[in-house]
């Protein structure tokens, strides 16, 4: 079986690896396609494009748009136009956001001391910063064992360093991501933490919008928990992707392709994607 991961990060958001290597990562790892699907924006697909031609595997252009519900949830866009003039401004809102959130949360930092300014940081971890780097940052100072720690004592919701951002609607993110020649998917619905009528009620609502997939294969889910999610994608008619969500060291547990364990994402629904996106295969 040809198998591919729909959900990967690059340093084009919070994850440590390139999006060429990652391209070079997936042909060690037997794939034969990728999908770039990076926090609100689509700035890794290129470089990762023209790796994949070189060395035979196909990457998709994807996105992950973080929006809000009873809580945060993403969702993916695939076989968006990366060149889209809907896509450009609604990211430059989105960055510009993220810009002023970081900086907040520099200054929380600086004022107890720690040595830290914003341009520090994106000359560390470049432009595009997050949650996982301030995490690492204080890794590197010492003041947690690892970006785990950091979340769940200084970044996290709740947290001495943590400030919120703004999101956009569930229903304006699955508009921009068709807009964009995309088709709009639900990432990981069990990190929702709903239960099943929380869940349908959820579906349905993105559903109302425009949703036509849902990530039914995910990195740490069992055999139970995806075959629970492929029963439901079947009953709502909706398309099911998967994916690793692989970030490089800034989730180490998880595996580009394989996730945490035996995630195999059959390159049929990518061909499946791909239809429903009215694309051709290049």
């Amino acid at each position: 079986m040809k198998r591919i991961d729909l959900h990967v990060h690059t340093t084009a958001s919070d994850g440590s690896t390139a999006p060429a290597d990652a391209v070079r990562l997936a042909l060690e790892r037997g794939l034969s396609a990728i999908a770039v699907t990076d926090h609100d924006t689509v700035s890794g697909y290129a470089e990762a494009a023209r790796a994949g031609e070189t060395l035979g595997v196909e990457v998709v252009p994807g996105i992950e748009i973080s929006t809000r519900y009873e809580g945060p949830v993403h969702i993916l866009g695939y076989f968006v136009d990366p060149a889209s003039e809907v896509l450009r401004p609604v990211l430059d809102w989105v960055i510009r956001d993220r810009d002023a959130r970081n900086r907040k949360m520099v200054a929380l930092m600086a004022a107890d001391g720690l040595p830290i300014t914003y341009e520090d940081m994106q000359r560390r971890y470049g432009e595009v910063v997050g949650r996982p780097h301030f995490a690492a940052f204080l890794v590197e100072l010492g003041l947690a064992a690892d970006v785990q720690d950091a979340f769940d004592r200084f970044v996290e919701k709740g947290r001495k360093y943590y400030m919120p951002r703004s999101f956009l609607s569930i229903e304006r993110s699955i508009e921009i991501i068709a807009r964009a020649g995309g088709v709009p998917v639900l990432a990981h619905p069990f990190q929702y933490k709903l239960d099943d009528a929380g869940l349908r009620r959820l579906i349905e609502h993105c559903m109302a919008s425009g949703l036509r997939g849902m990530e039914c294969l995910y990195s740490g889910y069992t055999a139970e928990q995806s075959a629970y999610l492929l029963a439901l994608a079947g009953e709502y008619g909706l398309l099911p992707t998967g994916g690793s969500d692989y970030h490089g060291s800034a989730k180490p547990h998880i595996r580009l392709g394989t996730g945490t364990g035996s995630l195999a994402v059959p390159y049929e629904y990518l061909e499946r994607l791909r239809e429903a996106a009215g694309k051709q295969k290049t």
